[in-house]
């Protein structure tokens, strides 16, 4: 038996102004098994989620850094 799937999560590597998304978005509705298109507005929460994995990436390199020295 294999798993169902009932969504996806798509990022984008970039921020986009939400009038120059309509057309991702529509393009989205357009594939088959589509049901809806809801898009994530990039507030606070993400900018904190993102610098904490930025410093995590950073914490990790230096402590590389620091063991091929």
């Amino acid at each position: 038996m294999t798993d169902r799937h009932a969504g996806y999560v798509v990022t984008l590597t970039d921020d986009i102004r939400e009038d120059d998304a309509e057309a991702i978005i529509n393009a989205l509705r357009l594939i088959k098994g589509v049901a809806s298109v809801q898009p994530v507005v990039g507030d606070h929460q993400l900018v904190i989620a993102k610098e904490r994995v930025r410093e995590e990436y950073r914490a990790k390199l230096t402590a590389l850094l620091r063991e091929l020295s």
